[in-house]
């Protein structure tokens, strides 16, 4: 049993705790109360355990207690107004407003906005005349019982789920690398390459959320040897991805060259070699494996760098080639159990943990109809009240919770999000319900209750990592508690069906009411990413490298703003064409600001690594500060000026100049003409930043869709 848990996924083994959780609150209730109140206790400790996600107890608690809470509040107002069908309907409208307003704090509370809908459903799921005191009691009682067994479960597998999360971290980044290398094989067909950019834009984003899964598990527990050793690893891999961004610089010099197509399919078999390498450290983190990989292949074997164009660029790409590959030694190392001394200590590495609470200030910016929060809220009030008043004139009106949560759970919070949930919705319906009805033909309670409690562990492990299976387990589970309350009502199979695709098409219509277009936010993301361009820069092209803590702050923040300009820009993609974004200029600007990303970050890795970090490394001091003055303030003009904070000033000599050419030095053996060559490399980047920038302001501004 210990060894298939180790090898299990962590949404498998949170999965399995909540539905075994549940199980253990519906037995007791079973024995002490009979099933009438195994029935709401049950209803209460599912409320709780929407919360229950991978975690520790000191981050875990707070959001347990809160969303049981809540569920056990919203159903009993569900309860109490049960046969006043007007006041029900505005008590419908009132909760989905209210929780998806929780969203204020961020996908954290992604589990408490959901609670109070899914009470509605079960309080309204409930046969007609049903007491209303010994329900909420029974709620309260389930939340409070589940609430014991979650901070029981997660003290005991705290540990466990930080490992996994490390192991995720660790899968995504070998996964960024071989979109990278597909991107670098697609060749001359622009349509692939578009695709296989697209696919790694979105894989950046997996990556940032499961690194800060990693980063708020790891960083949070207690400072022992277990600890550090997995802190040294996520720092490793946080800086692999660094120089893996950096490592891509110049391939567009080799473009040109005759050798140039050998260059790009010998780096992208190198990411494809330590992509396996990753995954053999990802292994043995999760223990799927023993751990073993074949060695990289071709790393001696690159292009001769017989054309002129490419004989002294070839030789800083093997060099970073060089770096990747025993930086993904140290990471595999660590991984079977090494040992590495931290750059920063335990107190420092706290301060990249997301902070917990729910203050009450973050709704002050979510006052009025620019915030997106807001208008989802008022947009799923409507749908939600529109639906129940909708259920209730249809001839199948027995369970209008159904026609109530299909809206709910397929209206998001912006459209390209809508479309997806409701094609998995539908697919996920139309499984589960031909599961029910081959359950159905073994009516047997003991087994329709074991499946329940089943389909409620399937449906919360799988509800982030795939929602379709989530769509099919939720499907059963409402069928089952239907007829587990009501064994006369049968299985509604058609009802079901029927309920689905008519919420899906609500949702899809209500999509288009006070609809949260992205060009609405890409004003200020876009102005966010600038802003932390420049916060990051501050701290590599300072006279010193000093502050660790603070650049890697600084370096997270502007990885985090590209994300999401990314993320922005993919969901921009699926509006309609008079609500689209500039999708062209947006590219455009994202393209420039990652290779600017890449220059910084190429600039802090030569100055590290040679020891060039200031007045006390070598080579000529006052050259190099000359160059980080004159690199800095180039670029804060630069983007200063797209954002209107500097003053237009006349182009620059490096505007107009031919790009400096490399250095003929060793990148190892003479570091410092190769820094001060990439420091005129980033003053042109930024350049050409600013102006995308600039460029994709000024259409965002432009004339909004009315609607």
């Amino acid at each position: 049993m210990n060894t298939l848990l180790r090898r299990l996924p962590a949404h498998v083994i949170n999965g399995f705790t909540v539905a075994l959780g549940v199980a253990v609150v519906h037995l007791a209730a079973v024995a002490l109360a009979g099933p009438a109140a195994a029935g709401w206790a049950s209803s209460g400790a599912i409320f709780a355990s929407l919360a229950d996600r991978p975690g520790s107890v000191s981050r875990s608690w707070r959001r347990v207690l809160a969303t049981g809470l809540l569920g056990c509040l919203a159903g009993a107002l569900m309860v109490l107004l049960a046969s006043q069908r007007v006041a029900l309907g505005a008590a419908i409208a009132a909760i989905a407003f209210v929780s998806a307003m929780t969203l204020a704090w961020g996908p954290r509370a992604g589990p408490m906005s959901f609670v109070p809908v899914l009470a509605i459903v079960f309080a309204m799921a409930l046969p007609h005349g049903t007491p209303a005191g010994p329900v909420v009691v029974g709620y309260l009682a389930g939340a409070a019982a589940y609430f014991a067994w979650a901070m029981a479960s997660t003290a005991l597998l705290q540990r466990r789920y930080g490992t996994l999360a490390l192991a995720e971290a660790v899968q995504a980044l070998a996964e960024l690398l071989r979109r990278r290398a597909a991107v670098l094989a697609a060749g001359a067909d622009a349509a692939q390459a578009a695709e296989r950019q697209r696919a790694w834009v979105r894989q950046e984003g997996v990556l940032a959320e499961r690194l800060q899964s990693a980063r708020d598990l790891v960083f949070s527990a207690s400072d022992d040897a277990r600890m550090r050793r997995e802190a040294a690893l996520l720092l490793r891999l946080i800086d692999l991805r660094d120089l893996l961004i950096a490592g891509l610089l110049d391939l567009d010099r080799f473009d040109a060259a005759s050798d140039g197509p050998r260059w790009r399919a010998w780096l992208a078999r190198q990411l494809e070699a330590q992509a396996r390498q990753l995954e053999s450290a990802q292994a043995l983190l999760s223990g799927a494996g023993d751990g073993d990989a074949p060695p990289p292949d071709d790393a001696a074997a690159p292009p001769d760098g017989s054309d002129p164009a490419t004989a002294r660029l070839g030789a800083a790409l093997r060099n970073r080639a060089a770096h990747l590959r025993a930086d993904t030694a140290h990471i595999v190392a660590l991984a079977r159990g090494g040992e590495e001394p931290l750059p920063l200590r335990h107190a420092e590495l706290r301060q990249f943990v997301v902070p917990e609470g729910w203050p009450l200030a973050v709704f002050g910016a979510h006052r009025t109809l620019a915030s997106p929060v807001l208008r989802h809220a008022l947009r799923l009030a409507l749908a939600l009240g529109c639906a129940y008043g909708i259920a209730l004139l249809l001839p199948w009106a027995s369970h209008p919770q159904w026609l109530v949560l299909s809206v709910a759970v397929v209206l998001r919070g912006n459209f390209e999000q809508t479309l997806a949930r409701r094609n998995q919705r539908v697919l996920g319906t139309v499984a589960g319900c031909l599961a029910v009805m081959l359950l159905a033909r073994w009516p047997s309670p003991p087994l329709m209750t074991l499946v329940f409690l089943v389909a409620v562990g399937v449906a919360h492990g799988f509800a982030i990592e795939r929602y379709l299976v989530t769509a099919l387990a939720a499907t059963v589970m409402s069928l089952l508690q239907a007829h587990l309350a009501d064994p006369a009502t049968g299985f509604p199979v058609a009802e079901r069906l029927a309920d689905t695709l008519l919420g899906a098409a609500l949702a899809w219509a209500f999509s288009y009411v006070l609809p949260s277009w992205e060009r609405r936010a890409l004003p200020r993301n876009v102005e966010r990413a600038v802003r932390a361009l420049r916060g990051y820069a501050k701290h590599v092209l300072g006279e010193t490298l000093e502050d660790a803590a603070a650049q890697r702050i600084a370096r997270r923040q502007a990885y985090d703003a590209l994300v999401a300009v990314g993320a922005a820009l993919q969901r921009g993609a699926a509006e309609p064409a008079s609500a689209r974004p500039p999708l062209a200029e947006l590219t455009r600007f994202l393209d420039q600001a990652q290779r600017l990303m890449a220059q910084l970050s190429m600039v802090r890795l030569v100055r590290q690594r040679a020891g060039l970090g200031g007045a006390a490394g070598d080579g000529d001091p006052a050259e190099l500060g000359a160059a980080l003055r004159r690199a800095h303030g180039v670029l804060q003009r630069r983007l200063g000026a797209a954002l209107g904070e500097e003053a237009a000033a006349p182009p620059l000599p490096a505007d107009a100049a031919p790009l400096p050419q490399p250095p003929e030095a060793e990148p190892d053996a003479q570091p410092l003409p190769w820094l001060l060559w990439r420091l005129r490399m980033t003053e042109a980047a930024a350049a050409q930043t600013g102006r995308a920038a600039a460029e994709v302001l000024a259409a965002l501004t432009g004339t909004m869709p009315s609607r």
